[in-house]
């Protein structure tokens, strides 16, 4: 199966087998938030996937 690549160019696969992708909604309009709050939404979030799910969109290492 081939591996979906603008999905797996969003997520981040640590070493230990987490997957952690950024907090969503925080692409743009983010000037009247506060500086925190900016702050807080570049932090990488943990990212819940099903073993389906993983082996359809993440390739095999």
């Amino acid at each position: 199966m081939k591996t979906n690549k603008s999905y797996t160019k969003r997520l981040k696969i640590t070493r230990t087998g987490k997957i952690l992708a950024r907090k969503p909604g925080f692409n743009h309009f983010n000037a009247k938030q506060t500086r925190t709050s900016q702050l807080q939404g570049k932090k990488p979030v943990d990212f819940p996937m099903t073993p389906k799910q993983i082996s359809q969109f993440i390739p095999h290492n």
